[in-house]
Protein backbone atom coordinates (compact mmCIF):
# COMPACT_ATOMS: atom_id res chain seq x y z
CA UNK A 1 0.00 0.00 0.00
CA UNK A 2 2.82 2.25 0.93
CA UNK A 3 4.18 1.74 -2.53
CA UNK A 4 1.14 2.46 -4.53
CA UNK A 5 1.02 6.07 -2.54
CA UNK A 6 5.03 6.62 -3.13
CA UNK A 7 3.84 5.91 -6.69
CA UNK A 8 1.06 8.47 -6.49
CA UNK A 9 3.24 11.13 -5.14
CA UNK A 10 5.29 10.89 -7.77
CA UNK A 11 2.96 10.72 -10.59
CA UNK A 12 1.28 13.83 -9.17
CA UNK A 13 4.60 15.64 -8.79
CA UNK A 14 5.61 15.09 -12.19
CA UNK A 15 1.89 15.96 -13.33
CA UNK A 16 1.65 19.27 -11.30
CA UNK A 17 5.24 20.18 -12.99
CA UNK A 18 4.04 19.37 -16.90
CA UNK A 19 0.80 21.30 -16.34
CA UNK A 20 2.99 24.45 -16.42
CA UNK A 21 3.63 25.61 -19.96
CA UNK A 22 6.78 27.28 -18.99
CA UNK A 23 7.99 23.68 -17.58
CA UNK A 24 7.10 22.14 -20.51
CA UNK A 25 8.97 25.04 -22.96
CA UNK A 26 12.30 25.05 -20.77
CA UNK A 27 12.01 20.93 -20.49
CA UNK A 28 11.79 20.44 -24.12
CA UNK A 29 14.07 23.60 -25.41
CA UNK A 30 17.90 23.34 -24.21
CA UNK A 31 18.11 26.72 -25.28
CA UNK A 32 18.35 30.72 -24.37
CA UNK A 33 14.80 32.46 -23.78
CA UNK A 34 15.08 36.13 -25.21
CA UNK A 35 11.57 36.60 -24.03
CA UNK A 36 8.35 35.93 -21.56
CA UNK A 37 4.96 36.97 -22.18
CA UNK A 38 2.11 35.23 -19.71
CA UNK A 39 4.90 32.11 -19.62
CA UNK A 40 5.15 31.72 -23.49
CA UNK A 41 8.96 31.81 -24.31
CA UNK A 42 11.05 33.30 -26.81
CA UNK A 43 13.65 31.55 -27.63
CA UNK A 44 16.83 32.38 -29.75
CA UNK A 45 16.41 29.40 -31.74
CA UNK A 46 13.20 30.88 -33.10
CA UNK A 47 14.78 34.25 -33.84
CA UNK A 48 18.02 32.34 -35.80
CA UNK A 49 14.81 30.96 -38.16
CA UNK A 50 13.70 34.79 -39.29
CA UNK A 51 16.68 36.49 -39.09
CA UNK A 52 18.68 36.57 -42.06
CA UNK A 53 22.43 35.81 -41.69
CA UNK A 54 25.37 37.85 -42.28
CA UNK A 55 23.66 40.73 -41.31
CA UNK A 56 25.59 44.31 -39.78
CA UNK A 57 25.51 43.77 -35.93
CA UNK A 58 23.45 46.96 -36.35
CA UNK A 59 21.10 45.92 -38.54
CA UNK A 60 20.80 42.64 -36.32
CA UNK A 61 20.08 43.88 -32.99
CA UNK A 62 17.08 46.55 -35.15
CA UNK A 63 15.46 43.41 -36.59
CA UNK A 64 15.87 41.82 -33.64
CA UNK A 65 13.94 44.34 -31.33
CA UNK A 66 10.98 45.00 -34.21
CA UNK A 67 10.45 41.13 -33.98
CA UNK A 68 10.57 40.43 -30.33
CA UNK A 69 8.26 44.04 -29.93
CA UNK A 70 5.87 42.66 -33.11
CA UNK A 71 5.84 38.79 -31.07
CA UNK A 72 5.20 40.40 -27.72
CA UNK A 73 2.52 42.46 -28.81
CA UNK A 74 1.23 39.12 -30.80
CA UNK A 75 0.99 37.04 -27.57
CA UNK A 76 -1.00 39.80 -25.58
CA UNK A 77 -3.19 40.12 -28.07
CA UNK A 78 -3.78 36.16 -28.04
CA UNK A 79 -3.85 36.27 -24.14
CA UNK A 80 -7.12 38.99 -24.32
CA UNK A 81 -8.63 37.45 -27.31
CA UNK A 82 -8.71 34.20 -25.51
CA UNK A 83 -10.40 35.18 -22.33
CA UNK A 84 -12.87 38.10 -23.64
CA UNK A 85 -14.12 35.69 -26.57
CA UNK A 86 -16.76 33.56 -26.33
CA UNK A 87 -16.38 29.36 -27.01
CA UNK A 88 -18.20 29.57 -30.07
CA UNK A 89 -16.07 32.94 -31.18
CA UNK A 90 -12.48 31.21 -30.32
CA UNK A 91 -14.03 27.94 -32.40
CA UNK A 92 -12.20 29.23 -36.03
CA UNK A 93 -12.41 25.91 -37.31
CA UNK A 94 -14.84 26.43 -40.47
CA UNK A 95 -12.05 29.44 -41.35
CA UNK A 96 -9.32 27.09 -41.17
CA UNK A 97 -10.84 24.37 -43.15
CA UNK A 98 -11.75 27.29 -46.22
CA UNK A 99 -7.86 28.82 -45.47
CA UNK A 100 -6.43 25.32 -46.10
CA UNK A 101 -9.06 24.61 -48.99
CA UNK A 102 -8.02 27.92 -51.12
CA UNK A 103 -4.42 27.46 -49.86
CA UNK A 104 -4.19 24.04 -51.75
CA UNK A 105 -6.34 25.01 -54.85
CA UNK A 106 -3.79 27.91 -54.97
CA UNK A 107 -0.90 25.52 -55.21
CA UNK A 108 -1.80 23.12 -57.57
CA UNK A 109 -2.83 26.01 -59.57
CA UNK A 110 0.62 26.83 -59.29
CA UNK A 111 1.95 23.67 -60.25
CA UNK A 112 -0.30 23.22 -63.45
CA UNK A 113 0.16 26.43 -64.63
CA UNK A 114 4.36 25.98 -64.01
CA UNK A 115 4.07 23.02 -66.03
CA UNK A 116 2.56 24.44 -68.84
CA UNK A 117 2.71 27.65 -69.58
CA UNK A 118 4.31 29.32 -72.63
CA UNK A 119 6.18 32.31 -71.39
CA UNK A 120 8.22 32.64 -74.65
CA UNK A 121 6.72 35.86 -76.88
CA UNK A 122 7.24 36.72 -80.27
CA UNK A 123 7.97 39.65 -81.78
CA UNK A 124 5.21 38.83 -84.02
CA UNK A 125 2.68 38.71 -80.85
CA UNK A 126 3.90 41.76 -79.56
CA UNK A 127 3.23 43.53 -82.35
CA UNK A 128 -0.28 42.54 -82.50
CA UNK A 129 -1.33 42.93 -79.56
CA UNK A 130 0.23 46.34 -79.76
CA UNK A 131 -2.06 47.02 -82.89
CA UNK A 132 -5.13 45.81 -81.30
CA UNK A 133 -5.01 47.84 -78.16
CA UNK A 134 -3.04 51.13 -79.56
CA UNK A 135 -5.09 52.79 -76.94
CA UNK A 136 -3.39 51.58 -74.25
CA UNK A 137 -0.08 52.73 -75.57
CA UNK A 138 -0.44 56.14 -75.15
CA UNK A 139 2.55 57.70 -73.48
CA UNK A 140 2.00 59.76 -70.10
CA UNK A 141 5.39 61.20 -70.13
CA UNK A 142 8.17 61.69 -72.52
CA UNK A 143 10.77 58.75 -73.17
CA UNK A 144 14.36 59.26 -75.29
CA UNK A 145 16.47 57.18 -76.68
CA UNK A 146 19.65 59.39 -75.40
CA UNK A 147 23.61 59.19 -74.51
CA UNK A 148 24.68 61.13 -71.49
CA UNK A 149 28.16 62.50 -70.67
CA UNK A 150 29.29 64.13 -67.15
CA UNK A 151 32.79 65.55 -67.60
CA UNK A 152 35.02 68.34 -66.84
CA UNK A 153 34.08 71.56 -68.77
CA UNK A 154 38.12 71.94 -69.31
CA UNK A 155 38.54 68.35 -70.30
CA UNK A 156 41.03 68.46 -73.68
CA UNK A 157 38.68 65.28 -74.55
CA UNK A 158 35.07 66.76 -74.35
CA UNK A 159 34.46 67.84 -77.94
CA UNK A 160 35.86 64.63 -79.32
CA UNK A 161 33.36 62.41 -77.12
CA UNK A 162 30.81 64.83 -78.16
CA UNK A 163 31.60 64.59 -81.64
CA UNK A 164 31.17 60.70 -81.43
CA UNK A 165 28.59 59.88 -78.89
CA UNK A 166 26.11 61.84 -81.84
CA UNK A 167 27.32 59.81 -84.58
CA UNK A 168 25.15 57.31 -86.21
CA UNK A 169 28.25 55.16 -86.24
CA UNK A 170 28.53 51.86 -83.66
CA UNK A 171 31.84 52.06 -84.20
CA UNK A 172 31.71 55.92 -83.34
CA UNK A 173 30.10 55.84 -80.16
CA UNK A 174 32.02 53.08 -78.85
CA UNK A 175 35.02 55.37 -79.45
CA UNK A 176 33.07 57.62 -77.24
CA UNK A 177 32.40 55.47 -74.44
CA UNK A 178 36.60 54.60 -74.10
CA UNK A 179 37.69 57.84 -74.37
CA UNK A 180 35.07 58.67 -71.24
CA UNK A 181 36.35 55.69 -69.62
CA UNK A 182 39.69 58.06 -68.82
CA UNK A 183 38.17 61.43 -69.22
CA UNK A 184 34.97 61.39 -68.25
CA UNK A 185 32.86 60.50 -64.92
CA UNK A 186 30.13 59.24 -66.21
CA UNK A 187 28.90 57.94 -70.15
CA UNK A 188 25.94 55.90 -70.58
CA UNK A 189 24.11 54.89 -73.78
CA UNK A 190 21.68 52.48 -71.86
CA UNK A 191 22.35 50.59 -74.96
CA UNK A 192 20.18 52.28 -77.34
CA UNK A 193 17.14 51.59 -75.80
CA UNK A 194 13.97 54.00 -75.24
CA UNK A 195 13.80 55.43 -71.64
CA UNK A 196 11.87 57.57 -69.43
CA UNK A 197 13.00 61.21 -69.35
CA UNK A 198 12.81 60.81 -65.59
CA UNK A 199 15.52 58.44 -65.84
CA UNK A 200 17.79 61.20 -67.88
CA UNK A 201 16.56 64.04 -65.73
CA UNK A 202 17.40 62.23 -62.55
CA UNK A 203 21.60 62.24 -63.86
CA UNK A 204 20.82 65.88 -64.08
CA UNK A 205 19.62 66.05 -60.76
CA UNK A 206 16.29 68.35 -61.78
CA UNK A 207 13.22 67.86 -62.69
CA UNK A 208 11.91 66.73 -66.33
CA UNK A 209 9.98 70.24 -67.03
CA UNK A 210 13.15 71.91 -66.16
CA UNK A 211 15.58 69.36 -68.22
CA UNK A 212 13.25 69.63 -71.34
CA UNK A 213 13.70 73.73 -70.88
CA UNK A 214 17.49 73.36 -71.59
CA UNK A 215 16.79 71.64 -74.76
CA UNK A 216 18.56 72.74 -77.60
CA UNK A 217 18.12 70.83 -80.62
CA UNK A 218 19.04 67.37 -79.86
CA UNK A 219 21.61 68.31 -76.83
CA UNK A 220 21.30 69.82 -73.49
CA UNK A 221 23.90 71.02 -71.55
CA UNK A 222 24.20 72.03 -67.73
CA UNK A 223 27.02 73.10 -66.17
CA UNK A 224 27.42 73.00 -62.41
CA UNK A 225 29.10 75.73 -60.32
CA UNK A 226 32.11 73.52 -60.46
CA UNK A 227 32.71 73.28 -63.56
CA UNK A 228 31.17 70.30 -64.45
CA UNK A 229 29.21 69.35 -67.37
CA UNK A 230 25.92 67.30 -67.81
CA UNK A 231 25.94 66.77 -71.48
CA UNK A 232 23.17 64.54 -72.98
CA UNK A 233 22.55 63.47 -76.98
CA UNK A 234 18.37 62.70 -78.04
CA UNK A 235 18.62 60.65 -80.74
CA UNK A 236 15.25 60.32 -80.55
CA UNK A 237 12.35 61.85 -78.86
CA UNK A 238 8.38 61.18 -78.16
CA UNK A 239 6.09 63.54 -76.35
CA UNK A 240 4.13 62.77 -73.79
CA UNK A 241 0.41 61.72 -75.74
CA UNK A 242 1.98 60.54 -78.36
CA UNK A 243 2.05 56.82 -79.15
CA UNK A 244 4.49 54.44 -77.06
CA UNK A 245 6.90 52.92 -79.30
CA UNK A 246 6.40 49.26 -79.64
CA UNK A 247 9.96 48.46 -78.16
CA UNK A 248 9.32 50.44 -74.80
CA UNK A 249 6.38 48.79 -74.55
CA UNK A 250 7.35 45.18 -75.32
CA UNK A 251 8.23 43.91 -71.75
CA UNK A 252 5.14 45.56 -70.75
CA UNK A 253 3.17 43.64 -73.65
CA UNK A 254 4.58 39.81 -72.90
CA UNK A 255 3.59 40.63 -69.04
CA UNK A 256 -0.01 40.83 -70.26
CA UNK A 257 0.27 37.96 -72.99
CA UNK A 258 1.75 35.65 -70.41
CA UNK A 259 -0.90 36.70 -67.97
CA UNK A 260 -3.69 36.03 -70.19
CA UNK A 261 -2.21 32.86 -71.13
CA UNK A 262 -1.64 32.05 -67.09
CA UNK A 263 -5.69 33.04 -66.74
CA UNK A 264 -6.69 30.41 -69.90
CA UNK A 265 -5.09 28.00 -68.39
CA UNK A 266 -6.59 28.44 -65.20
CA UNK A 267 -10.35 28.66 -66.79
CA UNK A 268 -9.30 25.34 -69.05
CA UNK A 269 -8.49 23.73 -65.77
CA UNK A 270 -11.46 23.93 -63.92
CA UNK A 271 -13.47 23.41 -67.09
CA UNK A 272 -11.42 20.30 -66.92
CA UNK A 273 -12.17 19.12 -63.54
CA UNK A 274 -15.70 19.94 -64.00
Amino acid sequence: MSRIIKITMILWVVLTMLASCRAISRFLHDDEVVAEVDGVLLYRSDLDEVLPDGLPEEDSLRLTAQYINSWASDQVFLGIAEQQLSKAEKDVTKELEAYRMALLKYRYEQLYINERLDTAVSAEKVQQYYDAHADKFVLERPVVKARYLRISSKSPLKDQIKKNMSSSESSEVLEADSLAYSAAMKFLTWNGRWIDISVLSGEFGMDNAALLAKRKGPWIEVEDTTGIMNIAYIEAFKDKGEMSPVEYSTPAIEDMIVSIRKQELINSLEQNLL
